[in-house]
């Protein structure tokens, strides 16, 4: 997936959440719970978002970290809700499948960002050689 297919992907994963969750904000019992999934999916996009303007590897990273974070938070949400019966499997299936999908994206990524970047600070440890002048 590109960067601009997975930007997309990002961005219709918040629209679809705002969705359904509208229905969600009407009820007292649920409203709390449908304000915590809005913030965390309109994360995963905003962040990945900013994750493509970052102006080094490092902010790239930490953006990245945050992207993963707010894409568990929303796999939660999402699991929460269902396991407490306050909407129906049908209604969160698919819902459920691309948060998990873009979590494990976003897992992989933050993983591979976090081993790049000690690779970075590595290279700046390592002694430089001097050649030797005969």
């Amino acid at each position: 997936m590109t960067p601009k297919e997975l930007r997309a992907r990002t961005a219709e994963f918040a629209r679809a959440i705002n969705q359904f969750c509208r229905p969600l904000l009407r009820r007292p019992e649920t409203r709390s719970i449908a304000d915590q999934l809005l913030d965390a999916s309109s994360s995963v996009a905003s962040n990945h978002r900013a994750a493509g303007r970052a102006r080094s590897h490092a902010e790239f990273t930490a953006k990245i970290g945050t992207v993963n974070e707010e894409a568990d938070e929303s796999l939660f949400w999402l699991e929460h809700l269902r396991d407490c019966r306050l909407v129906t499997v049908a209604e969160v299936a698919d819902h459920l499948r691309e948060a998990s999908e873009i979590s494990a994206i976003f897992t992989t990524s933050a993983k591979t960002a976090r081993a790049r970047e000690e690779a970075n600070r590595a290279a700046k440890r390592r002694p430089q050689r001097r050649r030797r002048r005969d």
